[in-house]
């Protein structure tokens, strides 16, 4: 007679789970997570990934509190900061769903909105630090990229605000706006070459079965490939969906981003992109055109400086990556990049786009230094609320 295994009961874990701009996560205190948790490697990644529900080779998470896109598959640790002059530590990481990954290599500015909520209402912010009524700047270390970012949350009676009346695309419902500031959002420190890592505004970009793309490469806020539309055959008006159930589509845009990977030294070979699936983005821009939103509202060209779509974790995003409007933004701030030349050329310390939900306007501060390009600073607004708190299971027997 063959013994039965022995099914030991879920492990209970306190959790949160949030919605931050057009992104939503799973959020815990690093104290609360299981000892072997505490520190990077294997036992969090499988822990994140059961919490989700990934791999799941059905791509619904039925058996997780995953969305099954990149937007709702992410996961994030915060504990009481260990840098000078920063109120919390706050740790990203992005949750593959068909593989068993989980993506440390860059931030989610949705859910750095979020971050800065969630750091009060877990009590990781000193009590002296939290106004009983007005604003609240929750000075926030990104852990992932070792970069500063300012979430100016609102407060009343003590508690933070969620319920106001900011309305965002790509969200349905308003709520509090939360401004937040990026500080120096360039990854610069090491090349030596300003946040453009090859050095140059614009770059012929060889891709596999497309020829030579012009290309501008970026690291402010998230490393990002941004290339022409009309040069891979589209207007920058298309919608998730004309892109997404496209298979050709995907492949070739994944084709961009791996070939811009290469060229900005985040990767050595191709075959290196699947395990850095969140870095770089890739995302194509055009001029200002009238189009209609996934939401069914018109979008008049001359309420925007340009239209940008951009892929996130394989798929097109609904909305924009927060990460990617900060890139958006710094390059539109610098003239002769693409996307500076989309927006209409010039000088400019804000820009306001088009992406398939709507509109966004972000804000961004630039220097030149020795001739190098630096970012100041970003700001862009955004909005987050607790959508339920409380514990989350997790089984402990079944492995990845």
């Amino acid at each position: 007679m063959t013994d039965k295994p022995t099914f030991l009961p879920q492990r209970q874990i306190a959790a949160t789970y949030m919605r931050g701009g057009t992104s939503k996560g799973v959020f815990f205190r690093l104290r609360d997570l299981p000892p072997e948790c505490r520190v990077a490697g294997k036992a969090r990644d499988q822990l994140l990934l059961r919490v989700i529900g990934s791999p799941d080779p059905y791509a619904v998470h039925i058996d997780g509190m995953g969305g099954a896109t990149s937007s709702t598959s992410k996961c994030v640790i915060m504990s009481k900061s260990e840098q000078p002059n920063h109120d919390v530590d706050y740790l990203y990481g992005q949750i593959a769903i068909d593989k068993a990954f989980v993506d440390w290599s860059g931030n989610c500015g949705n859910l750095s909105t979020a971050a800065g909520a969630y750091a009060i209402h877990a009590g990781l912010v000193a009590p002296e630090r939290v106004p009983q009524n007005g604003i609240c700047s929750v000075r926030i270390w990104q852990a992932n990229i070792g970069k500063t970012i300012i979430a100016h949350v609102p407060m009343i009676n003590g508690r933070v605000q969620e319920m106001g009346d900011f309305e965002l695309d790509g969200v349905t419902f308003p709520a509090a706006e939360i401004v937040l500031d990026f500080i120096d959002p360039s990854d610069s420190d090491d090349a030596g070459t300003s946040m453009f890592p090859t050095g140059n505004l614009v770059d012929q970009l060889e891709v596999p079965g497309l020829g030579m793309l012009d290309a501008t490469m970026i690291t402010a806020g998230i490393p990002t490939v941004f290339v022409n539309a009309e040069q891979i055959g589209y207007q920058g008006t298309e919608l998730r969906e004309d892109i997404n159930n496209d298979v050709e589509a995907l492949a070739k845009l994944e084709q961009i981003r791996i070939a811009g990977a290469l060229r900005m030294g985040l990767i050595d070979r191709p075959e290196q992109a699947q395990q850095r699936q969140h870095t770089p983005k890739v995302a194509f821009i055009s001029p200002a055109k009238n189009y209609t939103a996934a939401s069914g509202k018109t979008i008049n060209r001359d309420d925007i400086d340009l239209l940008v779509r951009a892929l996130s974790m394989g798929k097109l995003h609904h909305a924009m990556m927060g990460t990617a409007a900060v890139a958006i933004a710094t390059a539109a701030a610098v003239p002769g990049t693409l996307v500076n030349k989309a927006a209409g050329e010039g000088q400019r310390q804000s820009v306001r786009f088009g992406h398939p939900s709507g509109t966004l306007q972000v804000g961004a501060t630039v220097e030149q230094i020795d001739g190098l390009w630096q970012a100041q600073c970003v700001t862009m607004s955004r909005s987050a609320r607790i959508l339920m708190e409380g514990i989350v299971r997790v089984p402990q027997n079944q492995t990845l």
